[in-house]
């Protein structure tokens, strides 16, 4: 069984052995060079917008991304330190399967959604996040809503469903997160993220790190959601250094001892000639620092879950991850599960054919929408 519990709380999974930790270089095997270029968001979703929440401080506002223009909404929630970007590949495929509309939403702290106060991570703040940002856009007549979270997004999922922030809620998805083994994971996580790289050279130097460490299994996801998880920043060349940074140095193919040595020397040569500022890309959200908030999020999910009178589907990459509650809740009949095998923790980026398909099977079954004409499932 695997011990990387710590997995239900980030939206990402620990570098694999011999994955890349905090060293420079990482040799990878022979092979051919694939393409890590960024993606831009406009190839999976149809528009992006600004919504105004109003507040005792002032006004926030909340990125988002959608597509579709009927059938009941999928509110998408993303995991710990990602942003609605994540939901990019999914979001195409589903809108293939079903009528529906997506509204992705970064949360506040995260991606581009610009709040008065980001540092406020709980999950009674961010469950009402989403409760007002459904109002600005419906109105008082919201359409049927299913909530789906991952990971971080699908605690706080729980917790708007529990605190009837979206009254027309329709069901409720969370992925890979249960409170057993999250709240189990807890003690470990500041080790993790003090392993990974706190800088890279460039987006696409992040996007390879994240597909070789593991973090993120599917490369066409990973070069269009690593963009809401890194930004850039100012860094001078002409410092000794930035510790714990990922470079150039992940190759596919092993170099000649002599020929490194004369590369090194002459990338010195070049870092020493050159004392203008570099641009240089490091993690939009310091989860380290968000650490008090992680019990509140995770404490009594399972019977938050369970209590919930809505339709329920909980996707896991791994069966040992179900808790005493909701096994016996599970066996109970008082939600669906589906494990979806070969994934990493971020499901729904490594498997987003598998998951769409999941959730459509769901939706469809319990009525809530139907099939797109010509899709065979």
């Amino acid at each position: 069984m695997e011990k990387q519990l710590h997995l239900n709380l980030l939206a990402s999974r620990p570098p694999m052995a011999g994955g890349l930790q905090s060293s420079s270089k990482m040799k990878m095997g022979p092979g051919r060079k694939r393409d890590f270029s960024p993606l831009p968001w406009s190839q999976y979703f149809e528009t992006m917008e600004d919504v105004e929440v109003e507040n005792e401080n002032g006004k926030d506002l909340f990125r988002i991304y959608c597509s579709g223009a009927h059938g009941p909404v999928l509110l998408l929630l993303h995991g710990g330190g990602h942003s609605a970007l994540s939901w990019a590949v999914f979001t195409a495929v589903i809108c293939s399967r079903i009528n529906c509309r997506v509204v992705a939403m970064d949360l506040r702290g995260h991606g581009d959604t610009k709040v008065k106060n980001p540092d406020d991570l709980s999950a009674d703040t961010m469950a009402k996040d989403i409760g007002k940002v459904v109002e600005v856009l419906y109105g008082e007549n919201p359409p049927p809503i299913m909530i789906i979270g991952h990971s971080m997004g699908g605690a706080i999922a729980v917790h708007t469903a529990a605190a009837n922030h979206v009254p027309s809620l329709l069901g409720l998805c969370v992925i890979d997160v249960v409170e057993g083994t999250a709240m189990d994971a807890l003690n470990s996580m500041q080790n993790f993220l003090r392993s990974r790289p706190k800088t890279f050279k460039s987006l696409e130097n992040a996007i390879e790190w994240s597909v070789k460490s593991g973090q993120i299994r599917n490369t066409e996801s990973a070069r269009v959601s690593m963009g809401g998880q890194v930004k850039k920043c100012e860094e001078s060349t002409s410092r000794p250094g930035v510790s714990n940074s990922i470079g150039e140095g992940i190759i596919e193919e092993e170099e000649d001892e002599e020929v490194e040595e004369e590369s090194n020397k002459k990338r010195m040569k070049e870092d020493d000639q050159e004392v203008k500022k570099e641009s240089i890309f490091t993690w939009r959200v310091e989860l380290s620092k968000t650490e008090k908030y992680w019990d509140g999020w995770f404490r009594g999910l399972s019977a938050l879950f369970l209590t919930c009178p809505a339709p329920k589907l909980l996707l896991l990459a791994g069966v040992d991850r179900l808790d005493k509650d909701l096994t016996i809740g599970q066996m109970q009949g008082k939600f669906q599960m589906q494990v979806l095998p070969q994934c990493g923790h971020a499901v729904h980026e490594d498997a987003p054919e598998k998951v769409a398909d999941a959730l459509a099977t769901f939706m469809v079954r319990h009525k809530f929408t139907e099939f797109k004409e010509g899709y065979l499932c």
